[in-house]
């Protein structure tokens, strides 16, 4: 599409579409755009996959010893 210069219009800030999706995904917490979506999602699952690879580390090494002994 290229980089637009000057002024750029948008008639969903203008009428105040912008504004409420905006209040509704703060109030909800979810944000409504697909890009947000996936953002945090990806958030959440970065710190739960840290805590299942030290979880399976941890049980491995359980089940190891308990095997052992």
């Amino acid at each position: 599409m290229g980089k637009k210069f000057g002024i750029s219009f948008s008639w969903k800030r203008a009428v105040g579409i912008s504004g409420l999706k905006n209040k509704i995904s703060r109030k909800i917490k979810i944000p409504l755009t697909s890009q947000g979506r996936q953002r945090k999602l990806g958030r959440m699952m970065g710190c739960r996959t840290i805590a299942l690879i030290y979880l399976s580390i941890f049980f491995s090494i359980v089940a190891f010893a308990v095997w052992m002994f």
